[in-house]
């Protein structure tokens, strides 16, 4: 078998990672851990509810996708290494020791942190979508063995356009004035002119991400670095174990309502696209983008920075009626324990339709659930829940009504040249998932890691659901 070229570009690497706590971030240190001989993995952690970030380093292996790892690299362990910071205060809140250490040894960085609600206030976005970008660009420049920085982004950064290529796109603002008025707002004032300032972005997170990269393409002249665009991130395909998910955001809020029976009724256009990815197929692209970032043989010039579209549209495309018809399949297979009805999912772009079935399925069915809670002396919660699940699912639907078109012949590029090794180990081509097989696994997975219903409760509930 042929050597893997990403292999030998990692060995006796050393690597900096932003957002390693998260969810793409856990994925990315187990991949590389995995799957490459890095000499060290420096990781920026804050401290977070009294804990330090060695004791956030201990809670984090604690996950079961890092069970293969601990089989397959007991020592791994070895090469990790806290970095005590904040992507959210000045300067990444490093230390002066710290921050030498990083310019000094540092070969590899990914900046994956972020903040990922939608409606995340405009000010905290900014702070770490943006200023938290500069920061590390900042300090990339001091650092003196630098190969390559990968900043992910989204593919919706430029959501408000119908088409969008693997390149730059102008922004109304500069992202330095837009600090400068932001400064000088309360948060009351914030709120206010929110929708004025983000213009026809749909949220905070898609707006700061644009100004983000717009800052890049300012100051990113010199450096090597890359832009990763990934879509909808949700579970894994196959490793490092099938449909692993930590987290309800986006789709996977609406397949957990849904197998749980509390989501019946929801707003989207059936036809668009749902440009979905799987974790671990996005992290693949991501450790292959940082060698092909380094492997550019060009004068590192804003016209010359690389941007990769990660999406499944281009190539292997499925409608949001796609998604939701395999999800129902596969959640009638895999019912959950504790539902509270048995499981039914209208989908309607009618909005009228929608509301009355809203009230009908919904609203109504909690009113009545509360009332017997109060009769019976319990505190009323069901309501409430609804309406935080309508206020999640309404964030939603911009991206539920629209389809893009993608260009992704940067990615498309990257795969073509890797070798037979590299596609083994880092197989990120969208064209190698097939979707049948990885919703099966996806509401499995869902089950088990998000829902924490074992399978050894699944013919009691299938069984319940029957009833």
């Amino acid at each position: 078998m042929e050597e893997s070229n990403i292999q030998k570009f990692y060995k006796s690497c050393n690597v900096f990672i932003t957002g390693g706590t998260g969810f793409m971030g856990k994925l990315l240190i187990e991949k590389l851990l995995r799957s490459t001989e890095v000499s060290s993995i420096y990781l920026l952690i804050r401290e977070k509810k009294g804990k330090n970030a060695h004791s956030r380093i201990d809670e984090l292996f604690d996950d079961v996708i890092f069970d293969r790892l601990k089989r397959e690299c007991p020592k791994y362990k070895n090469r990790i290494e806290a970095i005590s910071g904040d992507c959210s205060v000045s300067g990444l809140g490093l230390n002066i020791t710290d921050r030498q250490k990083l310019m000094s040894d540092i070969h590899v960085v990914f900046h994956v942190a972020a903040t990922v609600k939608f409606d995340e206030n405009l000010k905290l976005a900014y702070s770490i979508n943006v200023k938290g970008t500069k920061d590390v660009l900042d300090l990339t420049r001091q650092m003196k063995s630098l190969k390559s920085v990968i900043h992910v982004s989204t593919a919706f950064s430029n959501c408000h356009l119908p088409e969008i290529e693997e390149k730059f796109y102008d922004c109304p603002y500069a992202y330095e004035d837009i600090g400068q008025v932001l400064e000088k707002l309360n948060k009351n004032d914030i709120e206010q002119l929110t929708p004025r300032i983000i213009g026809p972005w749909p949220n905070t997170y898609t707006f700061t991400k644009a100004l983000a990269e717009s800052m890049i393409k300012e100051t990113g002249s010199g450096l090597p670095i890359g832009i990763f665009r990934p879509a909808i991130v949700i579970s894994t395909y196959k490793e490092p174990v099938e449909g692993w998910i930590d987290n309800l955001y986006g789709p996977t809020g609406v397949c957990a309502g849904t197998i749980t029976g509390v989501l019946r009724v929801i707003k989207a256009n059936v036809d668009s696209i749902a440009d979905i990815v799987p974790a671990d197929t996005c992290v693949a692209g991501l450790i292959a983008s940082a060698y092909d970032v380094s492997e550019k043989e060009c004068e590192r010039t804003v016209d010359n920075i690389p941007i990769y579209n990660y999406v499944s549209s281009s190539e292997n495309p499925i409608t949001w009626d796609e998604f939701v018809h395999l999800n129902l399949i596969h959640g009638s297979k895999y019912p959950v324990i504790n539902s509270i009805w048995a499981l039914s999912l209208t989908v309607t772009s009618n909005i009228i339709v929608y509301n009355i079935l809203r009230f009908l399925l919904h609203t109504l069915p909690a009113l009545l659930f509360d009332t017997g809670a109060v009769l019976s002396g319990n505190k009323p919660r069901i309501l409430q829940l609804y309406k935080k699940i309508h206020k999640f699912t309404e964030i939603l639907v911009y991206f539920c009504f629209r389809s893009w078109k993608f260009s992704n012949k940067n990615t498309v590029n990257m795969w073509s040249k890797m070798n037979r090794a590299d596609r083994e180990l880092f197989p990120f081509s969208m064209t190698t998932v097939h979707w049948l097989l990885y919703f099966r696994r996806y509401i499995k997975g869902m089950r088990l890691y998000l829902l924490k219903d074992p399978d050894s409760t699944l013919d009691v509930a299938k069984k319940r659901d029957k009833r």
